[in-house]
């Protein structure tokens, strides 16, 4: 019974532990991988360690769901990975394209609206977990999306092979 109380009390610490110490490894990313496109211009930005941290965790709250590891379950074919997100239209490889395409949806040739189907703050009465999203969280889970290929590569979008 001794040895059980220790495995348990073992594994809650080395659980906690990891739990409490994974905001660090937003603070270990250096400038550069934090460094990511703003516009279509090419303009950059480099997002600080608290946007970094709090963009992941938005991202996994509200769209994970859908969009566990960057695929897309409702279309294979079109993930957040880089790639795919230049080829949309408008362009969604920048911080401005996502925070737009999260307030207003619009299909990968950008021909029709999609807000009744994806969630977004237009459709917000229709998907709650967007409701008191401000844009300074749409910042964080935009520069979430273009921050995990830096950092998982291939993986990020790369399907079922992955994840």
């Amino acid at each position: 019974m001794l040895k059980k109380a220790v495995f348990l009390s073992l594994i809650t610490n080395i659980l906690l532990t990891s739990i409490l110490l994974n905001p660090v490894q937003a603070l270990e990313l250096d400038e550069a991988t934090r460094t990511v496109t703003l516009k279509d211009s090419g303009e950059t930005v480099v997002l600080t360690p608290e946007q970094v941290i709090r963009g992941k965790r938005l991202f996994n709250n509200v769209c994970a769901q859908c969009h566990n590891g960057g695929i897309t379950k409702t279309n294979p074919n079109i993930g957040l990975d880089p790639e795919s997100l230049s080829l949309a239209t408008p362009s969604l490889n920048n911080i401005n394209g996502l925070v737009d395409y999260m307030k207003s949806p619009t299909s990968y040739d950008g021909e029709s609206s999609i807000a009744e189907l994806h969630p977004s703050i237009e459709s917000a009465e229709i998907f709650p977990k967007m409701r008191n999203l401000t844009d300074e969280d749409l910042f964080a889970m935009a520069g979430h999306i273009l921050v995990q290929p830096k950092i998982v590569s291939e993986k990020w979008g790369g399907g079922k092979i992955y994840y």
